[in-house]
């Protein structure tokens, strides 16, 4: 069973990498020891997505007097909002395995555990392990969520994003420690379908990683929610003896006991690298993560890793670009190595958040002079038609050379106009072309164009 390449894991890095192998011209197999399509098809990016559109929809029901619409009856079935979520992934999962027969490649069942000499051993579901070779052997197991020592997941009363997707019943108070995109898309989501929701952040800030003024913005619209957020406060244990859950919180002002029927554990992820013979072969790690160059080769030849279990932002799209990269290295194309400062963040809470480059402390930490804008969604006459006011796009630009540096952006569908500021960027447009490329109107995205307008001085609107 020889292979030119064989990959380990099939969520949007193992399975991009292996279409695009195959398109290549190399014989190839992917091992998946549970559903094709991995975490983000199955667990994570596309189920939630389906979880919060339900919630949408919920929650546009709850306004329609706003829109001189009247519904006299309406409620929510939780049991049919999962199922609708976990059929959305099944299906996403079957067009993976289209794609798998379409492009030839050979699925392999089974926990895969890679050797010396660029052999594979699959442990299949009877225990029984196959061998496997290859030329080149590509690590992309992915991540799971982490567990910290005073939170331990049970699964029942402490739970990951795992079981948040399928809890048998919709809990009346959750308490969220966490506040980064998975924490805050599940707050809104249960606070959408009437759950008391609770978020601890250890942080100063909600969503830490986004621009001050995004994060304020993001609080502010928490608080209209009634999500109560706690910020500078650490859950330091937790009691699951009772019929619920109680936790007890450190803040500034000293310990406070919060009582609810689950916690969920949103501190981040863990990198899947135990027990796939890393060490037995001499794969060399730092900090939970593989080591590998910039086309994704590890230290020793023949072994490469992509995805969560390197260093960078561990999301789904950083991935699939990372094994596309690493599979046109081998072939011989010669590709760019990734731009580690243009890569998009999405937040898919209510409303959405979306950034790329550099925040505005960040630029002037770096010693930037900077020209900022900010045109907010209330000015849009777009937002205002859809009833979708909340938010605003903020800009950064180097004063002396025009760079864009940075977007932010939060409101109804930025996780889609974020795209623009990517491809600016890649293409090292400026201030002043941004500004004179013609925008549509009216549109959410025009709110780019008048951001970098008022960055420049010359915004109409405002």
């Amino acid at each position: 069973m020889k292979y030119d390449i064989i990959i380990i894991g099939s969520g949007p890095g193992g399975y991009v990498t292996a279409i695009r192998a195959s398109q290549l011209g190399f014989k190839v197999a992917i091992v998946e020891k549970e559903n094709l399509g991995g975490i983000c098809l199955n667990w994570g990016c596309i189920p939630t997505k389906a979880l919060l559109k339900s919630a949408q929809v919920y929650d546009y029901l709850k306004h329609v007097d706003e829109y001189g619409l009247s519904v006299k009856e309406f409620d929510k079935d939780f049991d049919a909002i999962i199922k609708r979520s976990r059929g959305v992934a099944d299906g996403m999962s079957k067009g993976v395995q289209f794609l798998m027969k379409k492009n030839k490649i050979d699925v392999i069942n089974g926990f895969g555990k890679i050797k010396s000499g660029k052999k594979v051993d699959v442990t299949d579901i009877d225990e029984k392990i196959k061998e496997y070779s290859a030329d080149h052997i590509i690590i992309a197991t992915g991540a799971r969520s982490r567990e910290l020592p005073f939170l331990p997941i049970d699964g029942k009363k402490v739970i990951g994003y795992r079981e948040a997707m399928t809890l048998p019943k919709q809990p009346k108070s959750m308490i969220i420690v966490g506040s980064g995109a998975i924490g805050v898309e599940f707050a809104y989501f249960y606070n959408s379908m009437g759950t008391k929701v609770t978020i601890v952040e250890f942080l100063p800030n909600v969503v830490p990683l986004e621009d001050e003024d995004i994060s304020k913005q993001f609080a502010r619209s928490l608080k209209k929610s009634k999500i109560k957020v706690m910020t500078n406060s650490s859950v330091t244990k937790v009691d699951t003896s009772g019929e619920g859950v109680k936790a007890t919180v450190k803040t500034k002002k000293g310990e406070e006991i919060l009582e609810a029927d689950i916690v969920l554990s949103a501190v981040g992820i863990k990198s899947n690298i135990e027990n796939i013979g890393l060490e037995d072969v001499g794969i060399v790690t730092d900090k939970d993560k593989i080591l590998v160059n910039d086309f994704y080769q590890t230290n020793l030849p023949g072994y490469y890793a992509i995805g969560d279990v390197v260093p960078g932002p561990a999301l789904a799209h950083v991935a699939s670009a990372e094994g596309i990269t690493c599979v046109e290295k081998i072939a011989g194309l010669n590709p760019e190595s990734i731009d580690y400062g243009n890569i998009p963040g999405c937040t898919y809470a209510s409303p959405e958040i979306a950034s790329v480059g550099l925040t505005e402390n960040q630029a002037k930490e770096k010693g930037y002079k900077i020209k900022v804008g900010k045109f907010p969604f209330s000015a849009s006459g777009k937002a205002s038609a859809a009833g979708t006011k909340e938010g605003f796009v903020k800009v950064i630009f180097d004063a002396k050379y025009g760079e864009w540096l940075g977007c932010h952006m939060i409101g109804a569908g930025v996780t889609d106009m974020i795209a623009e500021a990517v491809l600016g960027r890649k293409l090292e447009t400026t201030g002043h072309e941004v500004l004179k490329a013609i925008h549509p109107h009216p549109t959410m995205s025009e709110a780019v164009m008048e951001a970098v307008a008022d960055a420049y001085d010359e915004v109409i609107h405002l």
